[in-house]
């Protein structure tokens, strides 16, 4: 049963150069900031950077599993505040983690939560699910 506080196990997933390439010819942004290490630098970041839109969609599909279904998920916003930083070789965490807030009328509020590498990379994540 879902209550207010209820903590939900948090889930870990890896986003290497691969997955960001995979993401950038998907979505069509191939911005080369999140596939050039050198343009990367060159413009003042520390290495190439996972989309904030992929961020996003993680965060988004921890939610909906949570939720048992997308169409369970009734709101769901965030702020980007760190972008995720993928050096070369290197699978990079983002660790997603969410606490009800609010329980009411067959819903829950849900605060979230998600780090890469022990840094806060999104903020004001909310969300509302049916329950």
């Amino acid at each position: 049963m879902i209550t207010t506080d209820t903590t939900f196990e948090e889930k870990v997933f890896y986003i290497n150069r691969a997955l960001v390439k995979s993401y950038a010819d998907a979505s069509g942004d191939q911005n080369p900031i999140h596939q050039n290490e050198e343009f990367a630098l060159s413009v003042g970041l520390p290495n190439v950077i996972a989309h904030g839109m992929l961020t996003m969609a993680l965060v988004g599909k921890y939610l909906s599993d949570l939720a048992g279904g997308s169409a369970k998920v009734l709101e769901f916003s965030a702020r980007f505040t760190k972008p995720v930083i993928i050096p070369a070789g290197v699978d990079v965490d983002l660790t997603v983690s969410a606490i009800v807030t609010d329980v009411s009328d067959g819903k829950a509020s849900i605060s979230l939560a998600a780090t890469s590498q022990g840094v806060k990379v999104i903020g004001l994540a909310k969300a509302v699910i049916l329950i």
